[in-house]
């Protein structure tokens, strides 16, 4: 008999008690006295500060002759989270990832442009494995030397381009600026790993001329592909046969209503080498009702619009990079690129906002600066020193880009 989503649940729970981490954190629970979705969301969530005191191997729940793979998150501060693969945790990432590709309408007449990072990320090796699994063809670029991907690109008849946006945008920029559009075959785009705007998304679409595909993952869950978006565009249909997720208030870490924005909090269902109960991810969004036009049956989310700790705070209004998104989305003229700089001068806060324009600077710099003024006292509820700058002016990155620097501290 195929067991309930509570049943799986009780099964990851008692495996994930197998590691030294969850036999600490769950200690004095009884796990049968579970009997419903209530019962199981009283227990405690699980953070990444839990993932780093766990250092290197805490949450290994199997025997170390069953582990053949690790994994670490990319984060470059702080104790490295580091998650183990058993061979099954390998295979189900690549069913998953294909069911990714599969969903984005790519097939094995495909070639697979992959452009992200390999190691201990996980994002490089799970494109690979999923498109392999697929049957198609994959060329493992990884990141960097810009010239050789577009040669690459060009030569070897690239058919699907999977990047960061901030890469895809900077690839999309730099084939546009050497006139050899016309020289690309690129359809699909599956991109991730990073919160990304419409207006961002638009430009990525229309200078690749291709179709986008918003794809969902986190090193502690296996990594990229737990999740993508179809060819509605209407949100991301999470793998539920592989995790269980909830939306929660980040303040109180109570469910919210369905529909309502909140934290996906995050348990793996079938994950055997680490797996991770309550695990709060920190990315916003919401779980959207219905059913998908495209008839899958699998739940979704919307896009990421940001995480619960990327939010700063200036002379009392918080801001989160989302919100700057949206508000330079609305404003013609405004490109989808732009840094805040936040200082502290003479005792008092200082909040500048670059943005890139394709308009003549000489022209209309001054309208333009004055109008992102406006709308950012208007949203967000503090006036910003708006500065306009040409295309291409603030940097491009070859994995994510960083939005807000704070220099206060």
């Amino acid at each position: 008999m195929q067991m309930n989503t509570l049943d799986k649940i009780k099964k990851s729970i008692h495996h994930a008690m197998k590691s030294v981490f969850y036999n600490k954190h769950f200690s004095g629970i009884n796990i049968n006295d579970i009997k419903s979705i209530d019962d199981f969301v009283k227990l405690p969530f699980t953070d990444k500060e839990d993932l780093r005191h766990s250092y290197p191997l805490g949450l290994q729940a199997v025997p170390d002759e069953e582990i053949v793979r690790v994994h670490s998150s990319s984060g470059t501060t702080g104790t490295p989270v580091i998650i183990p693969y058993t061979k099954k945790d390998v295979q189900d990432w690549a069913i998953m990832f294909r069911r990714c590709y599969e969903t984005a309408g790519c097939n094995n007449l495909d070639r697979i442009h992959i452009t992200p990072g390999y190691g201990l990320w996980t994002a490089g090796i799970g494109f690979q494995a999923g498109a392999e699994l697929l049957g198609a063809f994959a060329i493992p670029m990884g990141p960097g030397n810009t010239d050789k991907q577009i040669k690459m690109m060009i030569d070897l008849k690239s058919t699907v381009i999977c990047a960061t946006s901030s890469y895809a945008l900077l690839l999309a920029e730099e084939i546009e600026k050497r006139g050899v559009r016309d020289k690309i075959h690129l359809r699909k785009g599956v991109i991730g790993s990073e919160r990304w705007g419409d207006k961002m998304r638009q430009r990525i679409a229309g200078e690749l001329g291709v179709e986008l595909y918003d794809i969902y993952g986190l090193t502690e869950i296996y990594g990229p592909g737990i999740g993508i978006d179809c060819i509605h565009n209407s949100g991301m249909h999470m793998w539920t046969d592989y995790l269980y997720y909830e939306i929660i208030d980040p303040k109180t870490g109570k469910l919210v209503p369905e529909g309502e924005t909140g934290e996906i909090v995050i348990t793996t269902l079938q994950k055997e080498g680490a797996p991770l109960i309550r695990y709060r991810t920190h990315d916003l969004t919401r779980a959207i009702p219905g059913k998908c036009a495209c008839g899958r049956e699998y739940p979704r989310i919307d896009r990421i619009i940001g995480r619960s700790d990327d939010m700063v705070k200036v002379r009392g209004a918080i801001i989160y990079p989302s919100r700057v998104d949206e508000l330079l989305a609305a404003i013609d003229g405004v490109s989808s690129e732009y840094q805040i700089m936040i200082d502290h001068l003479n005792g008092k806060d200082i909040l500048t906002l670059y943005f890139e324009t394709k308009l003549d600077l000489d022209a209309h710099a001054s309208a333009l600066e004055k109008t992102v003024e406006h709308e950012f006292k208007q949203r967000i509820g503090l006036i910003p020193k708006a500065k306009a700058v040409g295309m291409g002016e603030l940097p491009r990155s070859e994995k994510k880009s960083t939005r807000v620097f704070d220099n206060r501290y």
